[in-house]
């Protein structure tokens, strides 16, 4: 089973202090990989003749298989756990004061840890261990190191992927700015799941409404022989920067709908990306569907689209 990539969780251009480009150079690229490296092995692993394959190659291929579903998973918890106002709750703060006596202590020894891993490759993890009920600070040099039967609460990307492009060498600078953005709600909830004292949510159903398209399902959709109109609504600035664009997307002025919508052929569906599939590409799908046309949004815009391994085209300027 393949597995689908996140939309990018939080708006880059929103992140103070860790610029918009290198957010999304780190999702796309490092993410991204992640996730296209798992579903290959998955299929490679999948199409396998059993008989024939030797203890040796096997061995090879479930670690290398632990170490990329790691990395997937570690990923998408950093991602989530960055834009935040740095506040720690009480249900944290306690337990902080509890296994390290304080927040100021625990943030200490998280720093020193993190630290630790400048120049080299690592994450430093803030986990929970059931076994005996209390947070580690920990340092995981592989994605696939970590406690045994521990939970990761807050994750830190300490490859120099995470931080290079804008900070250099300074892992120091980057680490004072990942500490300020923490989103300590979802800390929290986080900490209260893996403790059991708070709701699980993962079975809670969606609050969205609005008609929607992950990356990987339009991709299938465009390889099938049903008619697809796709719409690059991208403010003009995001369409300077980069000019490529889904292939056989047609870019639209995301503010002058009904002078474009026209042109749209109401017997075929619509399907809308902005950059990161936030309220640009959302409002516009809005904005089709009461105009009358079958329209969704694509989950994660054009970001979810390079992150997952898609084609590239040059923008029709239609």
């Amino acid at each position: 089973m393949h597995h689908q990539i996140l939309p990018i969780p939080r708006k880059p251009y929103a992140l103070n202090w860790l610029p918009e480009r290198l957010i999304v150079s780190h999702y796309e690229k490092d993410y991204g990989a992640a996730v296209r490296s798992l579903n290959a092995l998955r299929d490679r692993l999948a199409a396998m003749d059993l008989s024939s394959v030797t203890a040796a190659e096997m061995r090879a291929l479930k670690r290398e298989e632990l170490s990329v579903v790691g990395s997937v998973i570690l990923h998408e918890l950093y991602f989530m756990n960055l834009g935040g106002d740095g506040k720690v709750p009480a249900v944290v703060a306690t337990a902080l004061e509890r296994d390290f006596g304080g927040v100021r202590e625990w943030r200490r020894q998280f720093i020193a840890a993190a630290q630790s891993l400048a120049g080299g490759p690592g994450w430093a993890v803030l986990t929970y261990s059931p076994y005996d009920g209390r947070l580690y600070n920990q340092i995981a040099i592989d994605h696939s190191h970590a406690m045994v039967g521990a939970a990761p609460i807050l994750v830190l990307d300490m490859y120099e992927h995470a931080y290079h492009l804008e900070f250099g060498a300074n892992a120091a600078a980057y680490i004072d700015v990942f500490m300020r953005i923490i989103d300590w709600t979802v800390i929290a909830e986080r900490f209260l799941r893996t403790t059991g004292d708070g709701q699980r949510h993962e079975a809670q159903p969606s609050t969205e409404t609005l008609p929607s398209i992950s990356v990987e399902e339009l991709r299938t959709v465009m390889k099938s022989e049903q008619q697809v109109q796709v719409v690059d609504a991208r403010p003009r600035n995001y369409v300077s920067k980069d000019p490529d664009t889904i292939p056989d997307a047609v870019w639209r002025d995301p503010e002058r709908v009904d002078e474009w919508c026209v042109q749209l052929s109401p017997d075929a569906p619509v399907f809308v990306y902005c950059a990161y599939g936030f309220e640009v590409g959302r409002s516009v799908t809005t904005a089709l569907r009461e105009r009358g046309f079958d329209a969704r949004y694509i989950r994660g815009g054009l970001a979810a689209w390079y992150g997952a391994g898609g084609a590239r085209a040059v923008r029709n300027r239609e």
